[in-house]
């Protein structure tokens, strides 16, 4: 704690009319003159005068110590255990960072600013909540009884411009040939999956892989916390779940926005992550004529993702496993899974056509598969997306006029 920050923190506050809404210019008029009140008695250089002033403006008008964090673009991830342990992710590696909040009441204000301008509420009696700044990142927060160690707050940071597929490319997420197939897959109308770890970049790659929808037809985005940064879609509805909340407002979830975006002429549904009973809806909308449909979820593998599509649906309904499998079977198209490497790359493992049942069980098919270089001295990891075989299921190529792709 800086007690010279504090001492002039509570001494703007005194003079702050909270009888109405003051301008930002009233506000770092008030800081300055303060600073310069404090200087005729203490000596402050013109360089600690000027980062307290920027301190006390963030603390009064912004998000305190954390706005520091959020104006570095370099910051990908933001980790506050209790007021005194912050982490932060640069470049994919994880640091302490040297500052900590003021207090745990501090911390816990901050929290409520944030989960407030999106409607969302957070106490002892709803301790999680997911939520979102401002612009586009993804919070989630844990408060007491369930953090034992002070509140926790994460916040999983976006670019401003969403990550195109020629910035993948790029940065070798996947060659540009495997990017030119996907587009004709995804114009042809092919229900995908993208599946992959916590932090494997499946948020992005959904945002660039929807650039090849052709702009003239209509896209419904369902999420829990908009995250989705679609570009170029004149007919666009972006819709958000919501809590129940203290003045009787019932609880909107994914199954109902899944249900009510059938009534409002989608050509296109994309849910920003399936993770529970909500796949059962997703899964009956790309059975009944919804083509070229976009979801993510978490899982281990491409085949991993079918073993958890099967969970999650008998989360939602007692089904018989050999019709949850027939579903799966005919909804799903393809399957794209993400990984982050050892050097915390993010890359394109393995592409899957999800072929149809043989027997009892999904016949999955892999059609390009991540393969590693011999092991170097380096700890770069060096390998490419090979290509092993072609579609199965070529139907809606062959309707929509589009090649396939024989090789990479």
């Amino acid at each position: 704690m800086n007690p010279k920050r504090e001492l002039l923190l509570q001494t703007i506050h005194e003079k702050i009319d909270y009888s109405r809404e003051m301008e930002e210019s009233e506000i770092r008029n008030l800081i300055a003159e303060s600073l310069t009140e404090y200087g005729r008695d203490s000596f402050i250089s013109l360089k600690e005068k000027e980062k307290l002033g920027k301190e006390l403006f963030h603390a009064i008008r912004k998000l305190d110590i954390l706005q520091e964090l959020l104006e570095d673009m370099e910051i990908t991830e933001i980790m506050i255990n209790g007021p005194e342990h912050i982490f932060i992710e640069k470049k994919g590696r994880l640091f302490p960072w040297g500052n900590h909040f003021s207090s745990k009441e501090k911390l816990e204000d901050i929290i409520q600013q944030i989960t407030a301008k999106c409607n969302r509420v957070v106490n002892e009696a709803s301790p999680v909540v997911d939520a979102r700044l401002e612009d586009g990142s993804r919070v989630n927060v844990v408060l007491a009884p369930i953090a034992l160690n002070g509140p926790i707050l994460t916040i999983r940071r976006f670019p401003k411009e969403p990550v195109s597929m020629a910035k993948l490319i790029e940065l070798g997420s996947l060659p540009k040939e495997a990017a030119m197939w996907l587009r004709s897959l995804v114009q042809a109308g092919y229900n995908i999956l993208i599946s992959g770890g916590t932090g494997s970049g499946k948020t992005t790659f959904l945002n660039a892989l929807s650039e090849y929808i052709p702009g003239d037809e209509r896209i419904i985005t369902i999420e829990d916390s908009a995250e989705l940064q679609i570009r170029g879609a004149p007919n666009l509805v972006s819709m958000e779940t919501r809590n129940a909340n203290a003045e009787g407002c019932r609880e909107i979830t994914i199954r109902d926005l899944i249900r009510t975006s059938l009534r409002m002429r989608p050509d296109r549904l994309i849910v920003g992550e399936v993770r529970g009973g909500e796949a059962v809806d997703l899964l009956q909308c790309l059975n009944t004529g919804h083509d070229g449909s976009l979801s993510t979820g978490h899982a281990n593998s491409a085949r991993d993702m079918i073993s958890r599509l099967e969970t999650m649906v008998l989360m939602g309904m007692d089904l018989p496993l050999s019709a949850i499998r027939r579903q799966i079977a005919s909804g799903i198209d393809l399957i794209i899974h993400l990984g982050r490497l050892r050097d915390r790359t993010r890359k394109v493992l393995e592409i899957a056509e999800v072929v149809g049942m043989d027997g009892e069980e999904i016949r999955l098919e892999t059609l390009c598969q991540y393969e590693e270089d011999s092991v170097r001295e380096t700890k770069e990891v060096h390998g490419k997306l090979v290509f092993k075989k072609g579609l199965y299921h070529k139907q809606k190529l062959a309707a929509a006029g589009l090649p396939d792709v024989q090789a990479f």
